[in-house]
């Protein structure tokens, strides 16, 4: 059987975010954190982050954000308004933030050149992955640096001053404080950590709602990204993994330490997991980004349909957003959930 949920959102309208989970309760505003009030960020802040120290000399006011993750927690944030350039896509914006991101600028669909990134006039620039700060990337924080432009790479991307997405290679598993702690950080820069802390509160509560639906079992996952060349399936210490374990399966490739490592299809068969979790890209960088393109491949390849989870279509469907670290990290629990239940009550 072939399953998919449907996604339970983020919702920002204005200054007031509310967020509603499968079978939640009421949507709880957002508070507004008020300039000079009791959780007024205090100027110049020193943010250490991934080996660099930043100081944010006041709120700023042009931010480019280098991938839809880090747009993602602005817009939820409610700071579409300070936005001016987005980029790298998988998938379209969450609906419920489709008003917010509207009038905000797509600089590129993938990563966008120093040139075009410069043409947006930044003075803070965030980012998901390190990748964009590498030497051959988008631009290295010392040269933004150097611009009085300021930046921040996600925590969820680095250990220390080790960039994951940057050449580095995860040496412990990544957890969900990661993804908090980025939160509440951009939340201080912009002076609005008391959204920051409501947005995490509705988040930790959608995600032990989502997992108090799910009994710990034996099912065995494996997490295809894309490309049906060679499939590029989660390792053992990156986000996807980190949703296997919240759900209570296991990831086979979990002895892999890379976030998203290549392999052969000959091992994707051998190791035979119970379901497979597809990526639903909305893009075509990669053969086999589109849901239905992985369904048919898996269907039609004399290898690949062979296996177990195939002839079962024993699937569930993600966003790529779904799968990296990002808020989507709950829709992806609550999808997991749903599919979960469906393939055990499948006959």
């Amino acid at each position: 059987m072939r399953t998919s949920s449907g996604r339970a959102g983020l919702t920002a309208v204005a200054a007031v975010l509310a967020l509603t989970a499968c079978g939640a309760s009421e949507p709880v505003p957002v508070a507004e954190a008020v300039s000079g009030g009791e959780n007024a960020t205090d100027y110049p802040l020193v943010v250490e982050n991934c080996g660099e120290s930043v100081t944010i000399e006041a709120a700023p006011q042009r931010v480019v954000s280098l991938d839809q993750g880090s747009t993602e927690i602005l817009l939820a944030l409610g700071l579409g308004d300070r936005l001016v350039g987005t980029a790298s896509w998988t998938d379209p914006v969450l609906p419920e933030l489709e008003e917010a991101n509207a009038s905000v600028p797509r600089l590129a669909d993938n990563a966008p050149s120093y040139e075009v990134l410069l043409g947006a006039d930044p003075d803070f620039v965030t980012a998901s992955f390190g990748r964009h700060f590498r030497e051959g990337g988008v631009v290295q924080r010392p040269r933004l640096a150097e611009s009085g432009i300021d930046s921040y790479l996600s925590p969820t991307d680095c250990e220390g001053p080790l960039v994951i997405n940057g050449g580095g290679t995860r040496t412990t598993p990544l957890e969900i404080d990661s993804l908090y702690q980025e939160i509440r950080e951009l939340a201080e820069v912009f002076d609005v950590s008391a959204r920051g802390e409501e947005l995490v509160a509705e988040l930790q509560q959608r995600a032990d709602a989502a997992t108090d639906r799910i009994e710990a079992s034996d099912r065995t996952m494996a997490f295809w990204f894309a490309d049906t060349k060679s499939p590029y399936v989660a390792g053992g210490l990156g986000s996807a993994n980190l949703l296997a374990t919240t759900v209570g399966a296991e990831n086979v490739f979990a002895d892999l330490d890379d976030d998203w490592p290549a392999v052969g299809w000959e091992t994707v068969v051998e190791r035979d997991p119970d379901v497979l979790v597809l990526g639903d890209l909305q893009r075509d960088r990669f053969p086999g980004d589109r849901l239905a393109d992985k369904e048919e491949f898996l269907a039609t390849d004399p290898l690949t349909s062979t296996m177990g989870a195939v002839q079962d279509e024993a699937y569930i469907a993600l966003h790529g957003a779904e799968m990296n670290p990002s808020i989507r990290f709950v829709d992806a629990l609550e999808k997991l959930a749903d599919g979960l239940d469906q393939i055990e009550q499948a006959p």
